[in-house]
């Protein structure tokens, strides 16, 4: 006779920042998602993530299967949050031109 457990433990942690790891790793939850919704086995998954049980990728899979709307209203606001990050960063830091990298040689190379 099988004898099955009453509870089984979802691998997961969420850290003081609100992001949400495997236990024990550093592989967020939108990772292993990201991959999975586009097209990644477990086993592949487990194949790339070698610090994450195929145990334990199984089970965050199963999670977000049954939480998909948590799950994507999660993963939707982290992408927002790292928009606007990205957006601030670009504001404080522009991008350079080609034309001010080729001046910047030029310069250098002139001793200025």
């Amino acid at each position: 006779m099988i004898v099955l457990p009453e509870t089984v433990v979802l691998p997961l942690k969420q850290d003081e920042d609100g992001t949400i790891r495997v236990s024990g790793t550093r592989v967020t939850l939108d990772t292993l998602i990201g991959f999975y919704q586009q097209g990644e086995t477990p086993e592949e998954l487990s194949a790339g993530f070698t610090t994450v049980p195929l145990a334990d990728i199984y089970a965050v899979i199963a999670y977000y299967l049954s939480h998909r709307a948590e799950v994507d209203t999660y993963l939707k606001q982290r992408q927002q949050e790292a928009e606007r990050i990205r957006q601030e960063w670009e504001s404080r830091n522009p991008p350079v031109t080609k034309t001010e990298l080729l001046a910047r040689l030029d310069k250098k190379r002139r001793g200025d």
